[in-house]
């Protein structure tokens, strides 16, 4: 999308040597670059009957709250485990270093509800693929998924498209 990319800041040899560090803050902080960013993420699912955004821990907060607000509809975190305060149902995933888990409040999403997954970055797509899977054990059905930055060569939303989510991405770069 022109000109967002000129607002990612890209950081070498973060979190360790070899990673560039896509840094979306600097787009967050440029009204202009946030506003388009969440414009460009809500676009191709406005004519879509959603009934919640999904967003995934931490940014995924940020940009699904302001993007449920222009679909009108309500808003699910999805939480790192032991954050959130109710019964909740969690989804193992693995990472590169080992395993985490996302959880949900078990009640979140109404049976057959149309929910949208929000996050800043799709990399492998683990994290991705596991806010979906919890949904629909949750009741809900994914209606797709939209990030600001892809990192295509790692497939997250090749991950995604196998398993049948249509998914949008603004923005790609390529390497780690």
């Amino acid at each position: 999308m022109d000109g967002l990319a000129d607002l990612i800041r890209t950081i070498p040899d973060y979190p360790k040597p070899g990673i560039m560090f896509r840094d979306i803050t600097t787009l967050l902080s440029d009204p202009k670059g946030l506003k388009k960013a969440i414009k460009g993420m809500t676009k191709p699912f406005e004519d879509m009957k959603i009934d919640a955004v999904a967003g995934i821990e931490a940014r995924g907060f940020i940009l699904g709250g302001a993007i449920a607000d222009r679909l009108e509809c309500g808003f699910i975190p999805i939480r790192k485990k032991g954050k959130l305060p109710w019964k909740t149902i969690g989804q193992e995933y693995t990472l590169e270093y080992g395993v985490d888990v996302i959880e949900v409040h078990e009640d979140a999403f109404e049976k057959g509800s149309r929910v949208l997954v929000v996050d800043d970055l799709i990399a492998t797509g683990g994290t991705a693929e596991a806010a979906v899977k919890l949904i629909q054990r949750s009741g809900g059905k994914v209606a797709g998924a939209t990030f600001i930055v892809d990192l295509p060569d790692l497939g997250g939303m090749k991950r995604l498209d196998d398993l049948g989510i249509m998914s949008h991405a603004l923005i790609a770069f390529g390497g780690h």
